[in-house]
């Protein structure tokens, strides 16, 4: 039997997320206090962030479903920690403020890394000491120029896939090397009876832009070659057959209003070419 207590909470989530069209769970796993506080206020007016226990959120999609149908099968994808997301924004809208949300930090040791790590040749803040052999150590070729410690090349200090030790940790805090990312991560999203998940609701605008531009210059000119008359290509078009009647008309010899000045030209080219080679007679 649900507790009272348990019932109570569950209401005001309830009523805090009503009146949002789109519900979600995101995972809020490994998230440091100090950047959920930042996620949060980057979602203010956005969207609303109800953290609860796994139980409690299945409890709050049981109750959901009585006025929103299938939306009980977001509890398929409650694992590890996670949260409840509400907006009035569209799921793809959401899907980038969320990604927008997200930050980086340093590591502490022991996380993957999720990609190459590299640390970029150059000079430090530090000045001589302990910290040139502790970077060599961890595989970064340190040394002293000019009383600073000098980075001499880009060094990969780990591969993607890789566990970063707390040495190598340790150093890139000193250095402010932020590689591991931080933020909420979509699980899956409702809205009117359908779900989203994230491999769907990340677009490549970039991608998107230029796949339309291509589109737009392909009918372009295939309605250009086809003489296919549109408000765009019927200016065009008009242009065109204008300026091929005048070259029909000058090849032809035949004398209108519009030809007699390119004929005229053209004779008088043909007569300056034929003095050239004769003379004046």
């Amino acid at each position: 039997m649900v507790s009272k207590s348990k019932i109570e909470l569950v209401d005001n989530i309830i009523s805090g997320i009503e009146g949002s069209n789109v519900i979600g769970i995101v995972s809020i796993n490994g998230i440091p206090g100090t950047q959920m506080n930042e996620i949060r206020r980057e979602l203010r007016g956005k969207a609303k962030l109800i953290v609860a226990k796994n139980s409690i959120i299945i409890h709050v999609l049981e109750k959901l479903e009585e006025k929103n149908k299938d939306i009980s099968t977001l509890k398929e994808y409650l694992k590890d920690q996670c949260a409840i997301i509400s907006s009035k924004e569209n799921p793809f809208k959401l899907n980038k403020i969320i990604e927008k949300s997200r930050t980086t930090v340093a590591p502490k040791g022991g996380e993957i890394a999720p990609q190459d790590i590299v640390v970029p040749a150059g000079e430090t803040e530090f000045k001589p000491g302990p910290i040139v052999s502790d970077m060599q150590k961890v595989g970064i070729p340190a040394a002293i120029e000019k009383g600073k410690v000098v980075i001499k090349k880009d060094t990969t200090v780990v591969k993607k896939g890789e566990k970063i030790s707390r040495d190598l940790a340790l150093i890139l805090q000193k250095l402010d090397i932020k590689p591991l990312p931080v933020g909420l991560e979509i699980k899956a999203i409702y809205e009117e009876g359908f779900i989203f998940r994230p491999d769907v609701l990340h677009i490549d605008e970039e991608k998107v832009k230029s796949d339309i531009l291509e589109s737009v210059r392909n009918a372009f000119n295939l309605a250009m070659n086809a003489k296919y008359f549109t408000p765009v290509t019927t200016p065009l078009l008009l242009s065109k057959a204008y300026l091929d009647a005048i070259a029909l008309g000058v090849n032809a010899n035949y004398f209108t209003p519009e030809t007699i000045k390119h004929l005229l030209a053209k004779a008088n080219m043909q007569a300056m070419s034929i003095k050239s080679k004769v003379g004046d007679i």
